[in-house]
């Protein structure tokens, strides 16, 4: 007969062992820390790149819109992996994957290659992405705002901090741009070693675990295809066209602020404010967010931050860079908050792991045209007006998807759209 808790109860074979759950959090927050590193560094350095291997305007918006792609394409990889192997042993292989994409990129020789190994870590990111959720749902249920603030604020921290000191250190390192990217991979390998040793020490409580995500009863057994459920579409494309605009701006900002007359150094530390902006929201957005059974007025705030930042970037680009790079900061909360109402909008684990996959995927997948349409505008009009008129159309849209999935319902209940 399968053994069965009671509920309220906690069964002691799947209970985290006596100081594992601060560890486990650690590890998360080292991990959430390198998903972001392999492209702020790019986005940072993207003149001396694109110098180096001798790209045009096309190219490098293909560059900065591969993430988004990567992300969409490998996303729904992660489920599928984590189902068979365990999130954690899977996590573990993504991390791996960032660290070796960001080696071997710093030596490519040719533009295929560089994007060839920056899949590779795009890869690793994508599965990380996905699986972030999930760890939370499965190991704590109870704490979900908590721990996703805690690890998305790594994530802003991580990518802030990288895009603020990438240009300077490349500096100390000769200005050699690719020991500039390469020792980002640093981050990782220690994340790899912590993970290895989580893995190991939690075996016991994984191998119990296993079954009941891929078998829970229920709600989840009966949830259908996310494609045919308004609420995990709403999510979708909130987290696509947030996504976009995120992507944009960590790929573009530096060389838009440094094209309207802005020194490159100082536009590299806009971009670090940007995500900086967004360490602190990463943890009090989630924490709010779960607090609320409607998350769309606090998509109120964030959209109209960033739309003023816009028209801000149309009107006064150099004069006010640094208010519209904190507004802009503000808007990237969105990030966190489409996070959150991924655990928030299942009522299960497996409900959220179908919920990560889908979402994310197909947002991931809406925001692939983004940057690279940025590019292409630029390298047509020779202005970034257009470019920027497409971040304000973006900001409008991630505010009405953002109002519409905040509403208070459950991928489970089958309810359908009302607007």
């Amino acid at each position: 007969m399968a053994h069965m808790t009671q509920p309220g109860m906690t069964n002691r074979r799947t209970a985290l062992p006596r100081g594992f759950a601060p560890l486990l959090v650690v590890a998360m927050i080292l991990a959430a820390i390198n998903l972001r590193p392999a492209v702020t560094s790019l986005g940072a350095l993207l003149d001396p790149v694109i110098e180096g291997l001798g790209m045009n305007g096309f190219i490098a918006g293909m560059l900065t819109g591969v993430p988004p792609l990567c992300f969409a394409l490998l996303g729904p990889l992660a489920p599928r992996l984590a189902g068979k192997r365990g999130p954690e042993l899977v996590v573990i292989g993504a991390i791996g994957a960032i660290m070796t994409g960001i080696l071997l990129r710093s030596a490519a020789p040719m533009t295929w290659v560089f994007l060839l190994c920056t899949a590779l870590a795009l890869a690793g990111i994508a599965v990380g992405n996905i699986l972030m959720p999930v760890l939370v749902k499965r190991w704590f249920p109870q704490k979900i705002g908590l721990v996703t603030g805690t690890y998305t604020t790594a994530v802003a921290l991580g990518a802030a901090s990288v895009a603020g000191a990438a240009v300077p250190l490349t500096g100390a390192l000769g200005g050699n741009w690719r020991l500039g990217l390469g020792v980002w991979a640093i981050p990782a390998a220690v994340a790899l070693v912590l993970w290895i040793v989580i893995y190991f020490g939690l075996r016991t409580q994984i191998a119990v675990r296993q079954q009941p995500v891929a078998t829970l009863p229920g709600r989840a057994a009966a949830l259908g295809p996310m494609r045919k459920n308004p609420t995990a579409w709403w999510v979708a494309i909130f987290f696509g066209t947030q996504s976009s605009a995120a992507y944009i701006f960590m790929g573009w900002a530096p060389k838009i602020f440094t094209d309207f007359g802005v020194d490159p150094g100082y536009a590299g530390a806009l971009l670090a404010v940007i995500l900086g902006v967004g360490v602190p929201l990463s943890f009090i957005m989630p924490a709010l967010a779960a607090r609320f059974t409607n998350q769309g007025p606090l998509v109120w705030v964030t959209g109209s931050a960033g739309i003023l930042a816009v028209a801000g970037l149309l009107s006064f680009p150099a004069q006010g860079a640094l208010l519209w790079a904190i507004l802009l900061g503000v808007a990237g909360a969105n990030f966190p908050l489409a996070l959150t109402m991924i655990g928030l909008k299942a009522h299960t684990a497996a409900g959220v792991a179908k919920l990560s996959a889908f979402g994310q995927s197909v947002g991931y997948l809406i925001a692939f045209p983004g940057p690279f349409a940025v590019g292409a505008l630029h390298e047509i009009t020779g202005s970034w007006v257009a470019p920027i008129c497409l971040l304000g159309a973006l900001m409008v849209a991630q505010t009405i998807a953002g109002i519409m999935a905040g509403k208070p319902r459950y991928v489970e209940d089958g309810v359908r759209i009302r607007v």
